[in-house]
């Protein structure tokens, strides 16, 4: 019961690396509350879970700052945030054929990504940090990518997203250290989420292969290391990404 009566927010977690970490943190003693722009998928985690259920555009700063003031309404505390809500938009920075520019990345495509994956951890972390200020402690844990440290092919936004979230985390490890604050940030790799498991089995023996495991994670491999920075056994790491990739280097 490494959580016990601790008060848990994670966004994004109706599913896939979010729903392992509420339900790793609910397990470990945890009072859970999610949130989620699906409400459908959320409500059945939360119900799955016992834990609470907000819907929640993490991109929206209002959106944000009422859930926080109902959750502290209601609670009185927040011990721990982990910004885990993300999206996808691959497409390459341009494309060309015959000297000829055919395609670019949408800037909508750009746009969105940042909105939800950078300024999404900005805003939920804004509206938390003076409710952990106050108490004099709080833990946050903010969702990175190996790409966001070794970048990847046909991913400009969500690399720039998750190399920001980097950035992001050591300032925040500087700034809140002095009132009893923590801020890491985990990276996974390659991990056998819902949407990945979707790919087609070529695709996902690479992956497999390009891993020296010889694996995908699995999302409880990736929620085992949440639990650990949010727990007081993390109690001296502040300003750290913690790679949980099984060793893989992403290449060319």
């Amino acid at each position: 019961m490494r959580l016990k009566d601790r008060v848990a927010l994670v966004t994004g977690g109706a599913a896939g690396i979010g729903k392992a970490t509420a339900v790793r943190y609910a397990e470990e003693g945890a009072q859970v509350i999610i949130c989620d722009v699906n409400e459908e998928l959320g409500q059945a985690a939360a119900a799955e879970i016992g834990a609470d259920f907000y819907k929640v555009n993490v991109a929206d700063r209002q959106d944000v700052q009422n859930w926080i003031d109902a959750v502290v309404e209601k609670y009185g505390r927040i011990d721990i945030l982990v910004n885990n809500a993300g999206i996808l938009r691959d497409g390459t920075l341009v494309k060309v054929k015959d000297g000829q520019l055919v395609k670019q990345m949408a800037e909508e495509a750009f746009d969105l990504v940042i909105s939800v994956n950078l300024k999404g951890v900005f805003n939920c972390t804004q509206a938390v940090a003076p409710v952990m200020i106050n108490q004099g402690s709080g833990v946050v844990l903010n969702a990175t990518s190996i790409v966001g440290l070794d970048g990847n092919f046909g991913q400009t936004n969500y690399v720039a997203t998750k190399s920001g979230v980097i950035g992001m985390t050591k300032v925040w490890a500087r700034e809140l250290g002095r009132y009893g604050i923590r801020v890491n940030a985990v990276a996974p790799g390659f991990t056998a989420t819902e949407m990945v498991k979707q790919m087609p089995d070529k695709i996902l023996d690479g992956m497999k292969g390009r891993t020296p495991l010889g694996r995908l994670g699995e999302p409880r491999d990736i929620a085992n290391a949440y639990l650990f920075l949010a727990s007081d056994e993390a109690s001296f790491i502040s300003g750290e990404t913690l790679r949980v990739d099984g060793g893989i280097v992403v290449g060319t």
